[in-house]
This record gives structure tokens, sequence and C-alpha cells, in this order.
């Protein structure tokens, strides 16, 4: 099982609320935490957490997956007004 951390910010971003109410919400939920080399105190999401944290990515990757679709499409379209031009230009239809 993956481990993931966070900070109070980033778990406050998660959970749409404040820093201090992520910190009160870790601490209810009895998360661990660390002090990071960074200075930032960390802490562990636990399984439901996780799941909300991997839900959050997959929505988000969600908006690339219509993009990439679209830019196909796009593509596939543009090709073929391409190919269209060029068959003209070789039968001398301008």
């Amino acid at each position: 099982m993956p481990q993931i951390w966070m900070t109070y910010d980033e778990l406050a971003t998660l959970n749409g609320c404040s820093a201090a109410e992520a910190r009160l919400q870790a601490q209810h939920l009895s998360l661990d935490r660390r002090k990071s080399r960074d200075g930032n105190t960390r802490v562990k999401l636990n399984l439901a957490l996780m799941g909300r944290f991997f839900e959050s990515i997959r929505e988000a990757e969600f908006g690339l997956d219509d993009a990439i679709v679209a830019l196909r499409e796009t593509h596939r379209q543009m090709s073929g007004v391409l190919a269209t031009e060029q068959e003209r230009l070789r039968r001398g239809v301008a």
C-alpha cells in the first residue's frame, strides 16, 4: 500500500477547507504526522483520504483525456481536408 504524505495546505485543498481546519481534522483522525526536512509538517493519509486523493487525480485527468480526443479529432478532420485538396490539385481542379 502506498503512503501519501501531505502538508496541511495540501490536505486543506483536498478537503476544501482551511489549513487550520485540515490540521484539526488530522488530529481528530489521529493521522501520523512528521516534520519534513523542508520544515513543513506532513500528515499521512488514511485509506479514505487516499481514495479521495486518487479520485481527484482521475477527475483532473478526465479533462486531459477530453483534450486529447479533441486534438485527435481535429487532426483527423484536418488530414481529410488536406487529402481532399491534394487530390483536387493532382486532378488539376482549382
